[in-house]
């Protein structure tokens, strides 16, 4: 390629070559340009390969139910409520409203606009709760601090504009909204679990009555007569093959009759392999929904071609007023069984977190969507031409007969894939529920330590494939499954388009009048599904109600009395004078060990604590309190995770320690949690002490001091980087730890305890470099203070850890209300009974266990 002026480039190789140029001095500047052009066009094409293999893989993770929805659509609308008549209206008005609400809801809505209101990459229900949250001061979240906005995973936009701000203020003002909004929250999760105990039923159970079609009774019926009927002149052979013939026709029929004992065993092996994980056979997932998507797709242009051409005239919005026009209230009734085409569109704002806004977007736009336009208007352009089956409306009837079994095998493996995927969403809700104090506690294990997220909890699992069971036995048929999961579904997109609009105004700052339009435009489309789908109370859509009553009653119970103990907490701590007063002059003993003292408080001395002191006038030579919270982001870096500081004097030994998770975030187990704790506290030590030695921009320890707030030192972030050699460490320091009266207003009520700001606190971000051979001041006194501290804490761990923990009762006070004492008397306190204990979720051995009984009156 000629360029003129005697320069010539040469393409063909991966990197360019200069041939000829003016002037050699002249030729370095254009190679570093040129190299960097090619390094460019090189990680374009790695990104873009990075990026298709991505949303390959959310073929198997995120549209295995969407995927899967052709089976049972065209089944659960044709139920009832219309009939397929000669003209064809109702089918092609059915094909148009499929069409358009695949185009408007997963398409436009979720891929264009809820997919980009992403918390950190992680997306669903908490994640937008969690950015309002961050936003705007709605959190009913207790021990929240100041020094949790310095994290890097909690990220503000810039200052609000006025509308917005009006809109902020409004919703901080009036505390009954914060209430409401934790209870649309809690509706919008309460029905993902119900999605997750209905979406396998009715998956498993719709992909095996295709054998009920590819063996039919009368059809084999009529086979078995016509082989049991001996002709005059028969050899045995003939005979015995007959008879074999015959029996294995009865055993078709059986087969044919027993769909629901065949689904109730694939559903029970799914649960049972739960614990085993997916990351085993999760490379299998993506073939088998490519295979599946590809097999519909093949299926609808056989169909559209063989049997009706010109279906694709039914998208037009004509059909959809004319579909209406006719059928009336059986047209309205019967959205929801249409509604069931986009069950499985909250999965890919969900499973956000897993994979990349863009691959998610490529893989729906580009396969998952034509794949299921064309295998809905093939079934119509069958179903158009075929009248006389109005009975066996469903997807296997459109399917040749030679392609039926394996077709059917396919769609066995999808719907298994699809039931896997919104199996392991509802472990992930749940437990995102349990790190913001919206659940019992319940036990979580990882089955993989490669893959992060991938979670399976013991009692969720039984307790969803119990109730799998009893909605597939107890139901028995496409109609009343349908109902109940088109309820569930249409309920999680009304609350997830709700949070939108508020995410619209608070964290994008656009105006209200867009958000207003979003909320109108798509909640006036998922009202219609939803008003169709109330209609069925009675045919199966009761069942998400009732299920979501009872779990938004044990989580906001759960939650209510969380925050209750919190306060009863701040108001009956002690003050640090208390902590330091104790010794032998009253008759208190230090014994060898460290103490852990768990606590919910970020500040002060926990009142279990004195309750422990009093019955047992002794404690642990090394005293840590530690207070593992929760904030509202989805993951806190480990080198951001733990936040140290002193409780008194050097001399006292005793630490504050605060352990931040994310509501996504792996909790360690109690080894590597107590090892690293110790490594932390150490760290923390060899930096406190060259920091108050080092500099004289830090006071002194002082034990003398009398005041509170000067006796606990600010908290440090202490980074996974060790103390070994020259060690660099980056330390944030935002929030003076103090009690209420050193650093903090007065707390009245939990709402103060949120709200709570420091005082005349500056931030400030420090690089610290210490070198202990070089040290501009004389390392006698200062090094042997050090040393004897470390030494202390090193014979301390020698000695054992013990974990201190409360147990709580709970007990409302007297001249309380009668729906109060009921939820903290009995509800509470049934839950906490029966339900994992703090010990259990923190995996603390039963030898290292020290239980303090506290009785909280509230």
């Amino acid at each position: 390629m000629d360029l003129g002026h005697g320069k010539c480039w040469d393409t063909s190789k991966t990197q360019i070559q200069l041939i000829e140029f003016w002037s050699p001095d002249m030729l370095l500047p254009l190679r570093l340009i040129l190299k960097s052009f090619a390094c460019e066009i090189a990680l374009q094409k790695d990104s873009w390969k990075t990026l298709l293999l991505l949303a390959y893989q959310s073929l198997g993770v995120v549209y295995g139910d969407l995927s899967t929805s052709p089976l049972y659509v065209y089944k659960s609308t044709f139920a009832e409520d219309i009939q397929h008549s000669d003209t064809n209206e109702e089918i092609f008005g059915v094909l148009s409203f499929v069409f358009w609400t695949l185009t408007l809801v997963p398409l436009f809505k979720y891929v264009f606009v809820v997919l980009r209101a992403d918390d950190n990459g992680e997306g669903g229900t908490f994640a937008l709760y969690s950015l309002i949250c961050r936003h705007a001061k709605v959190s009913l979240l207790p021990n929240r601090q100041v020094a949790d906005e310095s994290l890097s995973t909690y990220k503000l936009e810039n200052p609000p504009e006025k509308d917005s701000s009006r809109v902020k203020m409004y919703l901080e003002k009036h505390k009954a909204l914060h209430t409401a909004l934790l209870i649309l929250v809690l509706l919008g999760t309460c029905m993902v679990i119900g999605d997750g105990l209905l979406t396998p039923a009715i998956s498993v159970f719709t992909a095996v009555s295709g054998l009920e079609l590819s063996m039919s009774s009368n059809h084999h019926q009529c086979h078995v007569d016509k082989q049991l009927r001996k002709p005059k002149r028969l050899s045995f052979i003939s005979y015995f093959i007959a008879i074999l013939v015959s029996y294995s026709t009865l055993y078709a029929i059986r087969i044919a009759d027993a769909v629901v004992p065949i689904t109730c065993f694939i559903l029970v092996c799914l649960f049972t392999l739960q614990h085993y994980g997916t990351h085993r056979v999760g490379f299998l997932f993506a073939p088998v929904v490519l295979a599946w998507l590809l097999c519909i797709s093949a299926l609808g242009l056989y169909n559209i071609i063989h049997w009706n051409p010109h279906v694709y005239q039914a998208l037009s919005p004509y059909y959809m007023f004319k579909f209406m026009k006719k059928t009336k209230k059986g047209g309205w009734m019967s959205l929801g069984g249409i509604l069931l085409c986009i069950t499985g569109s909250e999965a890919m704002f969900a499973d956000l977190g897993h994979f990349s806004y863009t691959a998610i977007q490529i893989a729906f736009t580009f396969l998952v969507y034509p794949a299921l336009i064309l295998a809905y208007m093939g079934q119509a352009a069958y179903l158009s031409q075929h009248h006389d089956n109005t009975n066996h409306i469903g997807f296997y009837i459109s399917v040749p007969g030679k392609l039926r079994i394996p077709v059917l095998i396919i769609a066995i493996l999808a719907s298994v894939v699809g039931s896997q995927a919104i199996i392991s969403g509802t472990f992930s809700i749940i437990n995102q529920s349990q790190s913001l104090g919206c659940f019992p506690r319940v036990k979580v294990v990882h089955t993989s330590d490669k893959i992060h997220g991938q979670i399976y909890i013991p009692e969720i699992n039984w307790m969803l494939m119990i109730l799998c069971i009893a909605v597939t036995i107890g139901f028995r048929d496409t109609k009343h499954m349908g109902n109940a999961s088109g309820l569930a579904v249409m309920t999680v997109m009304l609350v997830t388009t709700c949070l939108t609009s508020l995410v619209i105004i608070l964290c994008w700052h656009k105006p209200p009048i867009l958000a207003l339009s979003f909320l109108l435009f798509f909640g006036s489309i998922e009202l219609l599904y939803f008003s169709a789908s109330l209609t069925k109370f009675t045919e199966g859509a009761w069942l998400p109600i009732l299920l979501a009553l009872f779990l938004m009653t044990i989580m906001f119970v759960w939650h209510y009395a969380t925050v209750k103990k919190y306060e009863f907490d701040i108001h009956n701590k002690l003050s640090l004078e208390w902590l330091l007063a104790l010794g032998p002059s009253l008759g208190i003993a230090r014994v060898p060990g460290i103490g852990l003292v768990f606590t919910d408080l970020t500040s002060g001395i926990p009142a279990n604590f004195s309750r422990f002191v009093t019955n047992l006038p002794a404690f642990h030579r090394v005293l840590v309190f530690v207070c593992v919270k929760s904030v509202p982001v989805p993951f806190v870096p480990p080198a951001e995770r733990y936040l140290v500081g002193r409780v008194g004097p050097p001399s006292h030994r005793s630490y504050r320690c605060i352990v931040r998770y994310g509501y996504r975030d792996v909790h360690q187990d109690v080894d590597s949690f107590e090892s690293e704790l110790i490594a932390r506290l150490a760290d923390f030590i060899n930096y406190d002490w060259h920091r108050t030695h080092g500099t004289n921009s830090f006071p002194e320890d002082d034990a003398s001091q009398s005041n509170e707030s000067s006796n606990e030192y600010r908290l440090a972030v202490i980074g996974t980087v060790s103390f070994s050699g020259i060690p660099a460490y980056e330390i944030e320091e935002s929030v003076q730890l103090a009690s209420i009266s050193g650093g903090f207003p007065t707390v009245e009520s939990v709402t103060d305890v949120i709200e709570m700001e420091p005082v005349g606190v500056v931030e400030r971000r420090v690089r610290f470099a210490i070198d202990d051979e070089s040290g501009t001041h004389s390392p006698s006194d200062m090094d042997l203070q050090l040393q004897e501290e470390l030494e202390d804490l090193l014979s301390a761990q020698q000695a054992g850890t013990a974990f201190i923990l409360g147990h709580s009762h709970v007990k409302a006070k007297q001249g309380s209300s009668l729906l109060k004492r009921l939820a903290l008397n009995f509800g509470y306190n049934f839950l906490r009974r029966n339900c994992r204990g703090p010990d259990v979720a923190l995996k603390v051995p039963p030898v290292s266990l020290l239980e303090v009984g506290m009785v909280y009156v509230m």
